[in-house]
């Protein structure tokens, strides 16, 4: 199941009558496995994560979630990505993305920083907080890196690429290397502007993730269950 947190937050549509369409014609056909102990999966992300020039089926969260379903995970994916996001942003709305109480937090925060230059000590302090939030809720965490354009020179990336490593130390929480591993630079994964992976792009991010996701939604699980 696929919830998209930024859409639910902008209409005019009560919540409810909203939860009541995606149950009935929004979720893979209507054949969800539904239950009592399904998992919670927030995506906090920029627009590589909200599916931007994608259309809904085609974006990361939704096939996530089609991936963990065909693994025989029971899993809710809630898309809390928002195009154009710094991670102050994600910081600044950490709170109403965790509304629905998720077990597990996947963090995609970071691209629009170094593509506007940011101060990198400030995309870390942002993160950082994030995190620390999450690790007093008690919400597991999977943190994927981020690179830097090469245009703005070795030292800024060299910089910038060690943050998300070094946080992911720091808070020992699961780390993904870099995001679009296997999709960036590649024209064909891509879409026009070079930077938005394409549909095959996404399928290939979903593949090369998909292990270490179910890893932690079965130990989400496992814990879960040991204390029934």
């Amino acid at each position: 199941m696929v919830l998209n947190k930024y859409y639910r937050k902008k209409t005019a549509t009560p919540v409810w009558l909203l939860v009541a369409i995606l149950v009935q014609i929004f979720v893979f056909t209507g054949d969800t496995v539904y239950s009592a102990n399904r998992i919670k999966v927030v995506i906090l992300g920029d627009s590589l994560t909200a599916g931007y020039g994608l259309k809904k089926q085609d974006a990361f969260p939704f096939k996530l979630a089609a991936a963990l379903k065909s693994s025989g995970r029971s899993v809710q994916v809630i898309n809390a990505g928002v195009s154009g996001d710094t991670s102050a942003g994600g910081r600044s709305r950490l709170s109403w993305a965790l509304t629905d109480n998720p077990q597990l937090v996947i963090i995609e925060l970071g691209a629009n920083d170094g593509l506007r230059g940011l101060d990198p000590s400030e995309t870390k302090a942002n993160l950082n907080a994030v995190l620390n939030d999450l690790k007093k809720r008690k919400i597991k965490v999977l943190l994927t890196g981020m690179l830097a354009p090469p245009n703005l020179g070795k030292e800024y990336s060299r910089e910038f690429g060690q943050i998300f490593p070094e946080l992911a130390k720091t808070h020992a929480v699961a780390f993904y290397t870099f995001f679009l591993e296997g999709v960036a630079n590649y024209s064909h994964l891509n879409q026009t502007d070079g930077i938005h992976p394409n549909p095959a792009g996404v399928d290939e991010i979903v593949r090369r993730i998909l292990p270490i996701v179910k890893s932690l939604i079965d130990t989400v699980d496992h814990r879960e269950s040991n204390h029934k």
